[in-house]
């Protein structure tokens, strides 16, 4: 029985049950991941104070931000692996349980001045987990959603990855801004800032229940019947490195932007133009907000017109419209310029990531898969999205120039067109 036929026996229900099950679980585990970047300035203060200076202090944080990417690509391979050879299914699983470990040191981790460098170790120690756990969640997710899919849907289907992404972080940014307007400054910095974490990891039985319900796809069903293996990794590196530097290229002219844009315009209107967290953090959930709202859209979109063009278009816009946002932010710093700036920078960087999320996949055959897309985005995101903040403050301490991150971004987006010429046009094609 081939893939196409295993797939036709199946009735739709399975394919909506899966993108919802995909859908809430990654959310569940992205919320974990990104809070730690709503809560950057804060966690800066409580683990880091080894200056006076509060933006060496949020350099410092955003810096132990990015560990949790260095361990990215090791899960994307260790994880990748497993689920290419193994299931999807298992691999979901258990990416879920190690992001609930690394979350867990954050609860129980004793702030620099309970326990000098104890407390810090243990935040690096819990990143690196939650990288690991993250690394091997997109690749496994991403080609799970992508082969319950028909040749003509792919882009679609991929889309609920940005949009559970988006879904985490409203949920992240959405429960700091809450629990911030609740809890006066001393509490939310005495055990608020604990609350939220807990929150993360209170709720992961949850994603554990959907995602054992989901079954496992036509592709790797059919291929454990068929009793076929998998590449090593060394293997994979040397036989697909052309389409691994192309997918790198491409991945961080999304991720860049999107770090600068969604997370380090929050922590620089808090620590630069001095707003208050609450406001720095609805700013954020309103570009989750759209992210949520839009991916879908862009998804079909990309299905519609092809990857390659829903890819170029919305990132020379977003290249263009960068730089100035950042000058209106620094020279009006208000409250509705954040918004409108995060807004209207969100849409086409939302238009410009969800098809270079779907080509992603689509660049590898089945046997490969998982691993190939969770080593491309995992290094991509790791260089130049994870660390993105810590380059970004780090501009600003440098230069003195508070609009530096943009030109940051507009030359990843640069690079990212090398990567684009040389990705194949993948939409609506037949797919191993």
């Amino acid at each position: 029985m081939t893939a196409a036929q295993w797939a036709a026996t199946r009735p739709a229900a399975p394919s909506r049950r899966a993108i919802t099950a995909i859908t809430v679980g990654n959310a569940l585990e992205f919320y974990d991941f990104i809070v730690y970047s709503a809560l950057a300035t804060l966690m800066g203060r409580l683990f880091f104070p080894f200056s006076d200076e509060p933006l060496l202090q949020l350099m410092l944080s955003f810096a132990v931000f990015g560990t949790g990417f260095i361990s990215r690509p090791i899960g994307g391979i260790v994880i990748g692996l497993y689920a290419d050879r193994k299931g999807r299914k298992p691999a979901l699983r258990l990416s879920l349980w190690l992001m609930a470990i690394g979350s867990m040191l954050f609860v129980v981790a004793p702030t620099y001045a309970q326990a000098g460098l104890f407390g810090p170790v243990l935040v690096v120690l819990g990143r690196l987990v939650q990288g690991f756990a993250v690394g091997g969640q997109v690749g496994a997710a991403t080609s799970m959603l992508m082969e319950y899919a028909d040749d003509k849907s792919r882009g679609y289907y991929c889309s609920w990855q940005l949009l559970s992404q988006g879904l985490g972080g409203l949920a992240g940014m959405l429960t700091v801004s809450v629990l911030s307007g609740l809890l006066s400054a001393a509490a939310m910095e005495d055990w608020g800032w604990r609350l939220v974490f807990a929150i993360g990891v209170l709720a992961i039985p949850v994603g554990e229940y959907i995602r054992s319900q989901l079954d496992e796809t036509a592709a790797v069903a059919v291929a454990s019947q068929a009793a076929t293996t998998t590449e090593p990794a060394g293997t994979l590196l040397r036989r697909h490195w052309r389409l691994l530097l192309a997918g790198v290229l491409l991945t961080i002219g999304g991720t860049a932007p999107n770090f600068i844009i969604v997370h380090y315009l929050a922590n620089h209107a808090v620590t630069v133009l001095g707003m208050s967290l609450a406001v720095a953090m609805w700013a954020a959930s309103t570009a989750a907000l759209l992210q949520v709202m839009l991916s879908v859209s862009a998804g079909r979109w990309s299905d519609r017109i092809g990857r390659r063009k829903s890819i170029l278009w919305p990132r020379l816009l977003l290249m263009l419209l960068i730089y100035p946002g950042f000058m209106l932010v620094n020279a009006v710093p208000s409250w509705p310029m954040l918004f409108l700036v995060v807004a209207v920078l969100t849409v086409p960087l939302v238009y410009t990531s969800v098809p270079s999320i779907a080509v992603l996949p689509e660049l590898f055959p089945r046997r490969i898969r998982a691993s190939g897309m969770s080593i491309v985005y995992c290094i991509g995101v790791m260089i130049f999205g994870g660390f993105a903040q810590f380059f970004a403050a780090g501009l600003v301490r440098l230069t003195g120039d508070p609009n530096a991150p943009a030109l940051y971004a507009v030359l990843c987006m640069l690079i990212s067109l090398i990567g684009l010429a040389m990705v194949p046009e993948t939409a609506n094609r037949p797919l191993d």
